[in-house]
């Protein structure tokens, strides 16, 4: 609830989401009458263990699937009437995903992978890699700017992926196990550069993850179990953190030409 009383809108609203996929002839359910609403401005954990459906569920909500039934709104817009090409726009323009294995393109420097975004959505080199440096520069990464990914270490990746996430600076940030491949220090450094995305700059994050210590960043917890939600609390996490030195935002500034 806002200052005026008022309910925020969800930046997400699922109702009785079904997900079944077809294995060897025979049907598989993955998800089971699920119902979730976040609010825009959260950071959301998502948990349970393998087979759980967490993955799942997150590629439903950002779009890179649809379910067999059940209602997805993300931002306002119904994703289970959209076709291929109206999803694709939508996860373009509205969710930056950041995965576990960076999927970083090994041929680019970090810079172009960056900017791979603006080329899809045909803005010129000179603006993309300009918008790029800055993203890299907000996340300490401008020294290594030139650098392929052979190069850098598994936390330079992840945050070269985090850069490239938000590019089209989307208001949803999603991600399927980004400390997964990192050792714990490193993972803790991603945790916190992703809780001050929504601290510092508003972003709805959503973390899929199996390690426990995720509680520490996120605003509330989902856990799945079976393919169905058993448990939906707020954490006890402490918002005047020391280590949550604020993102300079200013530096994602970029003009527009004409």
């Amino acid at each position: 609830m806002n200052g005026n009383g008022h309910v925020p809108a969800p930046a997400i609203l699922v109702r009785n989401l079904d997900k079944a996929f077809i294995v060897g002839g025979q049907v598989l359910p993955v998800l089971r009458r699920v119902s979730l609403r976040i609010d825009a401005g959260q950071f959301v954990g998502v948990m349970g263990p393998s087979g759980s459906g967490k993955s799942t569920l997150l590629y439903l909500i950002g779009g890179l699937d649809k379910p067999s039934s059940g209602q997805i709104a993300v931002a306002g817009q119904r994703l289970d009437q959209m076709n291929s090409v109206d999803l694709a726009r939508f996860r373009r323009l509205t969710v930056g995903f950041v995965f576990q294995s960076f999927h970083l393109v090994p041929t680019l420097t970090a810079l172009e992978n960056v900017a791979l975004p603006g080329i899809f959505a045909s803005q010129p080199r000179e603006e993309r890699e300009e918008r790029a440096a800055r993203l890299l520069r907000m996340l300490k990464m401008d020294d290594r700017a030139y650098h392929r990914p052979s190069q850098l270490s598994g936390g330079q990746q992840q945050r070269v992926a985090i850069a490239r996430a938000l590019f089209n600076e989307p208001p949803i940030i999603m991600c399927d196990e980004p400390t997964g491949a990192l050792d714990s220090h490193t993972g803790e450094i991603v945790m916190k550069m992703l809780r001050q995305l929504c601290t510092r700059m508003g972003k709805t994050v959503i973390v899929v993850t199996h390690d426990p210590k995720i509680e520490q960043y996120a605003d509330r917890m989902v856990l799945l179990r079976d393919g169905e939600i058993v448990d939906d609390y707020p954490t006890n996490r402490d918002v005047t953190h020391p280590d949550m030195k604020p993102i300079q935002v200013k530096t994602l500034t970029i003009e527009r030409r004409s």
